[in-house]
């Protein structure tokens, strides 16, 4: 039987895909690897949701909401909102910012 792709959570599966011009974390690690940073999906991963905590962080403060690890790590993997973080760095890539 087949791994389902992703975690699923309320939101959707958690994942980073090539259907908006993103790579999976294992040609992420395959990548950082060919470029002399030994790393593997799993490490991949991490660093990529530690990123999203980061932001997540500041959107809870924004809204007044408790940046407790649980909300923090909810808001962090949830697809939407990586989706949205996707969404204006690729505005602020456009306009040359």
């Amino acid at each position: 039987m087949a791994m389902p792709k992703g975690y699923k959570i309320a939101g959707g599966y958690a994942t980073v895909g090539s259907d908006i011009g993103g790579m999976g974390y294992r040609e992420i690690s395959e990548k950082m690897t060919e470029n002399g940073f030994k790393m593997n999906h799993s490490t991949a991963r991490n660093i990529f949701l530690s990123a999203m905590r980061k932001f997540a962080a500041e959107v809870c403060k924004i809204y007044s909401i408790s940046p407790t690890r649980e909300n923090l790590d909810m808001i962090s993997a949830d697809p939407r909102f990586q989706s949205g973080i996707f969404e204006i760095m690729s505005l602020n890539d456009k306009t040359g910012d």
